[in-house]
């Protein structure tokens, strides 16, 4: 029987003791290697059993929506595609723009002809007024005159209004001159790059591998993004597989009056003689005939410029017309020789000149 007074009567239920969680997998690991699969069984009074459920797979090595490294390729090649201004729009600048635009790089084009048809074709932009070109502000301004126009053309343009820093490219076929020019004319902060791509539209018609890119840096700025805009521009020629050729512009000359201002001399003197086809060419006959065509093919402001801004060309055509000479000589002697024997030592188509012949 219980007492009256009131009691107060406390429940202890016994704690449950905490759940602690698995630890959060590391990382690389996917999580379903951490949380093994959980079923549930017959619930009591239900219908039919639950399915479990599916677990979401999360892994952080997984593949990312953007590739990086093509990212950074693609950045890379971005920031190589230059903004070329093309100062002589003529057959060797449209030769070259042709590979420019392929490789993407933004063209602009200048010259005395109106060309904006042709440059529309080749996606370059054409300015018939220097000072419209300069002010869009190119990264590279490519000398593509002729050299006998080159200073006239390079006075004329408004370099005021290009950045301070822009480099200047030639590809003139004489390099001393060029050098000499730019250095003297353009403002001090300017960078000058001196070159000749030893080939043209004939000899390069079935592209530049292999073929000679001779160069000079005249003046690079100590600046990474001045070095790296002169390495962007010289890439487009080692790209489509050029012969690098790195020498300075005396060195150059010395040997471009052998191998350039002697073949267009020897293939302009060929072609006075008219030579012509022939049923039985030979095959350095054949290679004569191609020699005229190459050469005859340029204009000959190109071939009076390789003897005027040359100083080695002179002495070259005095040497060339010593060898003439000599080898003329050398013919004309052996005429000699052989006239003598039939004259004086009893040829059968000489008179008997003989001791035992001479009447006493």
């Amino acid at each position: 029987m219980l007492s009256s007074s009131t009691s107060t009567l406390r429940l202890h239920q016994p704690t449950r003791p905490h759940r602690r969680h698995p630890p959060a997998p590391a990382l690389g690991v996917a999580t379903h290697l951490a949380s093994p699969r959980r079923w549930r069984g017959h619930a009591p009074g239900a219908g039919a059993p639950l399915r479990a459920r599916p677990q979401r797979i999360r892994a952080v090595d997984a593949a990312q929506p953007f590739d990086y490294e093509s990212r950074a390729a693609g950045l890379l090649e971005e920031r190589q595609r230059l903004k070329i201004a093309i100062v002589g729009f003529g057959n060797f600048g449209q030769f070259l723009a042709r590979t420019f635009a392929r490789q993407g790089h933004t063209l602009l084009a200048h010259s005395r002809t109106d060309h904006t048809a042709l440059a529309t074709t080749l996606g370059a932009t054409f300015f018939a007024d220097p000072h419209d070109l300069c002010e869009c502000h190119p990264d590279v301004v490519l000398l593509a005159t002729s050299i006998l126009s080159a200073e006239a053309v390079l006075r004329s343009l408004p370099v005021h209004r290009l950045r301070r820093n822009t480099l200047f490219v030639d590809v003139l076929s004489v390099k001393e001159f060029p050098k000499n020019l730019l250095l003297s004319s353009l403002p001090p902060d300017f960078d000058v790059i001196c070159t000749h791509p030893m080939f043209g539209p004939e000899s390069a018609r079935d592209g530049w591998d292999g073929l000679p890119f001779v160069f000079d840096r005249v003046r690079v700025g100590d600046c990474p993004a001045r070095r790296a805009r002169a390495d962007a521009f010289l890439n487009i020629f080692e790209r489509e597989g050029c012969r690098m050729v790195e020498m300075s512009c005396a060195e150059h000359d010395a040997h471009a009056a052998e191998t350039q201002f002697l073949t267009h001399t020897v293939g302009r003197m060929l072609a006075m003689l008219e030579l012509r086809s022939t049923p039985i060419n030979t095959k350095g006959y054949e290679t004569l005939l191609r020699l005229v065509d190459n050469t005859c093919s340029d204009s000959f402001d190109l071939y009076n410029g390789l003897f005027m801004y040359n100083k080695n060309s002179t002495e070259l055509l005095n040497r060339l017309e010593w060898a003439m000479d000599s080898v003329k000589k050398r013919l004309f002697d052996g005429l000699h020789d052989v006239l003598r024997k039939q004259l004086f030592e009893g040829s059968p188509h000489a008179p008997d000149v003989s001791s035992s012949n001479v009447r006493k």
